[in-house]
């Protein structure tokens, strides 16, 4: 009987999984609707005091994005002062919705990743995942790697979808 060889492990296709670039922090929106006099409009003074007297703790550990779900026009600067709180406490976030901020966290994971582990590879991006990857990350790491590899597709290493091949 001859050796079973598992020409997958093998094989020299790297796999992407952006599963893997998934953060797991709870996500929450910091709305300035909240501190909408009237729900029209931002007091200065008001919202300053508010800000000062909030418990930033609450936000320990998670993954804020700062909007206004309001139909309101809110200065800009009311976002960044909101910000500058955050940063403070040493809260990621961006300004914007629950999108940018996963925007935001997939750009920062894919810019780590070694572009040499995929010099002159087959790669395959893998396409299942139990987590909502956005689109933008697929994008993203074909740009960054198209230029390293030898080939990219899409899928599962038993079945995929050929993107991009390099010329000889």
């Amino acid at each position: 009987m001859s050796e079973i060889i598992n020409r997958v492990a093998n094989s020299p296709i790297v796999t992407i999984d952006l599963e893997t670039y998934y953060r797991n922090e709870e996500r929450v929106i910091f709305d300035l609707k909240e501190y909408l006099f009237q729900g029209l409009v931002l007091r200065e003074k008001d919202f300053r005091a508010a800000l000062k007297e909030l418990n930033w703790e609450n936000y320990k550990g998670k993954l804020v994005a700062i909007q206004c779900t309001e139909d309101a026009i809110v200065p800009v600067w009311a976002f960044i002062l909101v910000s500058t709180y955050l940063t403070k406490h040493q809260i990621e976030h961006v300004i914007g919705d629950l999108q940018s901020l996963e925007q935001h966290l997939f750009e920062k994971a894919i810019s780590q990743i070694d572009l040499d582990d995929y010099k002159n590879r087959p790669v395959v991006i893998k396409g299942c995942s139990k987590y909502p990857i956005p689109m933008f990350a697929y994008s993203r790491v074909v740009s960054l790697i198209q230029a390293q590899a030898k080939s990219i597709m899409y899928g599962e290493p038993c079945s995929t979808v050929l993107l991009f091949k390099a010329a000889k």
